[in-house]
C-alpha cells in the first residue's frame, strides 16, 4: 500500500476511522532524519498491507501537529482503534518499525 497523505481535512476518516493501525509520520521538508527516513517509510508501506502508513508535513499542518504536542521531527505516531498507543522520536531503521507495529 502507498502512503497517504494526511491533512487535517482527512485525518478523522484516515486515522480515527480506519480499520487498520495507522503509522503516522510527522515531517519536514528541511528536516535531514526526515528526509533519510522516508524511502524507509516508503518501502515499509508497500510491504504492509495490514498498516497504513500516513505523512504528516508539519510545516503545512501545523495545527494538525500541535494538537500532538510534535515537538521534534520526525516523529512517529502509531494508532490503533483511532487511537495513539505508542510514539517514537527520530530516525528509525526497518526492525524499530517492525517492533513498532507489533506493540
Amino acid at each position: 500500500m502507498k502512503e497517504i497523505i494526511i491533512t487535517s481535512e482527512n485525518f478523522e476518516a484516515e486515522v480515527l476511522h480506519s480499520d487498520k493501525p495507522v503509522l503516522l509520520d510527522f515531517w519536514a521538508e528541511w528536516c535531514g532524519p526526515c528526509r533519510m527516513l522516508g524511502p524507509i517509510l516508503a518501502d515499509f508501506a508497500e510491504e504492509h498491507d495490514d498498516v497504513k502508513v500516513g505523512k504528516v508535513n508539519v510545516d503545512q499542518q501545523q495545527a494538525l501537529a500541535m494538537s500532538f504536542g510534535i515537538m521534534s521531527i520526525p516523529t512517529l505516531i502509531l494508532f490503533r482503534d483511532g487511537k495513539p498507543v505508542a510514539q517514537r522520536i527520530g530516525f528509525q531503521e526497518p526492525d524499530a518499525l517492525e517492533k513498532l507495529v507489533s506493540e
